[in-house]
């Protein structure tokens, strides 16, 4: 079985968890998780994704407050230029202590088939009126695995239809010129007439 520590997104957070009022910088890489197939644009599975930010102790677990940087490789969907650059956002999660709740559904959780107060206290605080993200410690607080936290983050704040920049006017649909670089170009009426007609006689003539 896989050890937690040996995760390349595992950090441990042991004495920070331990006591409430603590904190612990982190400014690591680690690489774009796998799984995240096409849904994300540009982010290669294993690229740097470089995390900076800190782990703020409170009694039932850990805020995490970031800035998760990504290199982006992509094409504008308007224009089809080459897009590379570094993609930015902050993130700020909580990570409550390791949820048994799994132990208490399989009666593993003591007397009477039920967790203690403890484990009842972060169900609480881990729902949706503490925070939107919740990512659990593991080993009772010892380590922070933040592949989950990545993963969601790539794929939600990513742009499925990245631009070169906000105003890129695309392609002529004529003829395929940059109106980029061209933002006077257009056609005539005549020009497409012409362009149509001259489409269909090489239709018919492949035909033939």
């Amino acid at each position: 079985m896989a050890r937690i520590e040996d995760s390349p997104w595992a950090i441990s957070v042991a004495q920070v968890a331990s006591r409430a009022g603590q904190s612990k910088e982190i400014d690591a890489t680690f690489p774009a998780p796998s799984g995240i197939g096409d849904e994300i644009v540009g982010v290669e599975e294993g690229a740097d994704v470089a995390v900076v930010g800190s782990f703020d102790s409170i009694v039932d677990g850990l805020i995490f407050s970031a800035r998760i940087s990504a290199p982006v490789h992509a094409e504008c969907t308007r224009c089809l230029k080459p897009i590379k650059r570094d993609w930015t956002v902050n993130v700020t999660s909580f990570f409550p202590y390791e949820d048994k709740s799994a132990n208490v559904a399989s009666g593993k959780g003591g007397k009477n088939g039920k967790g203690s107060a403890k484990e009842e206290e972060v169900d609480i605080i881990a729902g949706e009126d503490e925070s939107e993200d919740s990512y659990p410690l593991l080993e009772g607080g010892s380590w922070a695995n933040i592949e989950a936290l990545l993963r969601d983050t790539l794929v939600e704040e990513l742009p499925l239809q990245p631009l070169c920049k906000p105003d890129c006017l695309g392609l002529c649909s004529q003829c395929g010129a940059d109106l980029n670089e061209e933002p006077d170009h257009h056609h005539d009426v005549t020009d497409i007439r012409f362009a149509a007609l001259e489409g269909l006689k090489a239709q018919l003539e492949g035909n033939e």
